[in-house]
C-alpha cells in the first residue's frame, strides 16, 4: 500500500493513499500508523513517497 504524508500542523499530519483515501492523524496515531507499515523513523517517512 503506497501512501504520501504531508504535515498540516505541529499535531497532525495528512495520509494520502495512492487508491485516494485520505486521513488525518495526530502524531500519536502516526507513530502506530508508521509502526504497523513497518517504519520506525519518522523523519525519514516523511521526507520521502512510500510505497509497497
Amino acid at each position: 500500500m503506497g501512501f504520501n504524508m504531508n504535515r498540516i500542523n505541529p499535531n497532525q499530519t495528512q495520509v494520502i493513499f495512492h487508491d485516494g483515501r485520505f486521513e488525518t492523524l495526530t502524531n500519536e496515531e502516526l507513530s502506530e500508523f508508521l509502526l504497523q507499515m513497518g517504519i520506525s523513523e519518522i523523519n525519514t517517512a516523511m521526507e520521502q513517497d512510500v510505497t509497497d
